[in-house]
Parts: C-alpha cells; sequence; structure tokens
C-alpha cells in the first residue's frame, strides 16, 4: 500500500527502528558527515544543503517536529561536547565555510544518521526529500525481504516462541474440538462457527476476512500465519471455553443448544482478565502486519503503534530462524534424549 513518511509518524518511526533497513539507506545515499562519539554526524549546513532547501527551512522543521527528531537522536551541544566536535571538523578535513562561523558558534545542532533520515521524511517542499522516501520505502521492503527469503507471509513463524506457542495451540484445539463434539447440540459447522466466534472476539475478523486482510491461499493455513502472542490467546479461549461447555453438559445432563453456546460464550468473552490480553494481541498483529506484511486491518487501525528496535530483531535479527530449521532442531534434541535413555 502507498504511504505518505510526511504525514505519518507511525510509519516513519516504523523505519527509524529497522536498524537493518537504515543502514542499506545510509549505505545508498552516501551523505558524507562527521566521525563523532562514536558516530557520524551532520550539521544543519550539511542537511540544507543536501536537502535543496534553506537553514532557515530546516529551522522551521526542527520547531514542528523537535521531539519526533530528538527522540531520533538530534541534540544541540554545548560546552566540552562542542569543542570535542571542532576538533573532529578539523580533524575530517572539512571546509568550515560549510557551516556558519562553526569556530565561534555558542553551540551547534547535530544530526546523526537516523535523525538527518527523520528530517528528510517530513520536508515536503524538497525534490531530493521526496525522492529519497521512495528510495527509503523501497530499501525497506527489499530489507525484509531479503532477511525473510520473501516469504513475508510466514514471518511469524522466524519467532523464537512461535514452535512452542503452535505445540501449545494444537493440545488445546483438541480439546476445544472435542467438547464442541461431545457437549453441543449442532452439525459440524459448529467448529467452524465458534472457531470464528473467537477470532472475531479477539482481532475482530472472522477466518475469511483475516485470509482477505493477509491474501491467503486456501492451502494456506490461518494459524500458520499467526504470532505467538495471538496463539497463546486462542489457546486460553479453546481451553477455557471447552471447560464451562463440558461443566454445563454435566450440569444439565444433556446437550447443549446453539443459543445456549451463544449465550455461554457472550459471558465468557466478556470477562474483565481477557481485556489486556486482547489489547496487546491486537497491538501486535495490528502493527506487525502494518510493516512486515504491508497489510492494514481496517477493523484494528487504532491499535497500531510503532514497533520497537528489539521486533525487528526478534522476526529479521540473527536469532529468527526459518520453522524448518527449528523443527530440525527440534527434531534432533529429541533424537538425543531419547538415544541418552
Amino acid at each position: 500500500m502507498s504511504r505518505d513518511l510526511t504525514s505519518s509518524p507511525v510509519d516513519r518511526q516504523n523505519i527509524l527502528n529497522n536498524a537493518y533497513a537504515v543502514t542499506e539507506v545510509e549505505r545508498a545515499i552516501g551523505i558524507r558527515g562527521i566521525p563523532f562519539d562514536g558516530t557520524t554526524v551532520v550539521l544543519k549546513e550539511q542537511v540544507a544543503e543536501f536537502l535543496g532547501v534553506t537553514p532557515r527551512t530546516v529551522d522551521n522543521y526542527l520547531e514542528r517536529f523537535s521531539s519526533e527528531l530528538e527522540q531520533n537522536g538530534y541534540e544541540v551541544i554545548r560546552g566540552k561536547r562542542l569543542q570535542e566536535l571542532k576538533l573532529a571538523v578539523s580533524g575530517a578535513d572539512v571546509h568550515e565555510t560549510a557551516f556558519v562561523n562553526i569556530a565561534k558558534a555558542p553551540q551547534l545542532g547535530i544530526f546523526p544518521f537516523r535523525a538527518f533520515l527523520n528530517l528528510a521524511m517530513v520536508v515536503a517542499e524538497s525534490d531530493r526529500a521526496r525522492l529519497l522516501r521512495q528510495l527509503v520505502l523501497d530499501i525497506v521492503i527489499d530489507t525484509i525481504n531479503q532477511r525473510t527469503g520473501g516469504r513475508t507471509k510466514y514471518i511469524n513463524q522466524r519467532d523464537e516462541e512461535f514452535l512452542q506457542s503452535t505445540f501449545v495451540e494444537e493440545n488445546y484445539r483438541k480439546q476445544f474440538t472435542t467438547a464442541l463434539c461431545d457437549c453441543v447440540d449442532m452439525g459440524k459447522f459448529k467448529y467452524a462457527a465458534y472457531t470464528n466466534r473467537i477470532y472475531v472476539s479477539i482481532f475482530r475478523e472472522n477466518a475469511k476476512e483475516y485470509r482477505a486482510v493477509l491474501k491467503l491461499s486456501q492451502r494456506d493455513k490461518v494459524r500458520a500465519t499467526l504470532y505467538s502472542e495471538v496463539l497463546d490467546l486462542i489457546a486460553a479461549y479453546e481451553c477455557g471455553f471447552a471447560d464451562i461447555l463440558q461443566r454445563e453438559m454435566k450440569k444439565q445432563g444433556q446437550q447443549l443448544k446453539p443459543r445456549e453456546v451463544d449465550q455461554l460464550f457472550n459471558e465468557f468473552e466478556s470477562q474483565a482478565h481477557w481485556i489486556p490480553l486482547i489489547e496487546k494481541a491486537r497491538n501486535k498483529m495490528a502493527s506487525r502486519d502494518l510493516v512486515f506484511r504491508d497489510a492494514l486491518h481496517l477493523q484494528l487501525q487504532e491499535y497500531v503503534t510503532p514497533l520497537q528496535r528489539d521486533e525487528f530483531e526478534r522476526f529479521l535479527g540473527e536469532k529468527s530462524r526459518e520453522l524448518s530449521e527449528r523443527l530440525e532442531e527440534a527434531k534432533d534434541v529429541m533424537k538425543r534424549l531419547k538415544e541418552r535413555d
């Protein structure tokens, strides 16, 4: 989907928190900075020259987006740190004429690369900034595809917690379907119907709607694409509601009618203890799918927030691996345990 970075702070922060993409963008544009304090920084005049705007324009954006830019590394330095920067400038053989009386300046604002990129994503009147934003979006997509082998549909499975969650959920799924079979006086449609009731309760979409958002084929299994937090919550629903069905049937001494099951489910899902768990699951699904799968769950828009840096590490970093690798590792562990016995 198309994104307007100038008007979307969530999209901007998602890019800036993706260290893998930011590194690739920095390599691609090759802006010349000043080595300082363990990183590379640029000054206002350098930013203005690169974007083809005036220093005054940069000042205006600094005022409008001060909080966001400071969050991403922009700072004004004085005193000892300023002196250290001036030494770095001279040591880097940067012409002082590129700056405004740098030798006499009592303070200077510095942009680490993330802050510079942040500014470039909000400057609306610069053609260079517009081209840079398009380059950034292309690189972000390419970076995610490269690190996942183009399998963003199953990026959830790269999480080291996915395997455990899916095994646990499968066990509770059997408990749930057994309870539906034994306790509910309804045809086979009951399995899909009450599975959808759980999905809608947790993430406001039934299976068909979820498939449409992620563009899944009929061969794709919905649960194979769900994040571990969502699977854990589904398992809790299945376990808890199965127990309610079994208790109620035992109490009545006969199978339950659909209207009775519906009433039980309404009471079950309205329990207050579900609220923080549901909100967390909705936030994870909505925010991650927007970034990693370019998929927007319209029913969950209010839950979208920027992903933190550890989220990118979790699904794109060194600890993230294909499910096939984790299954092979699990098989090897079980084999060693068996041989030990």
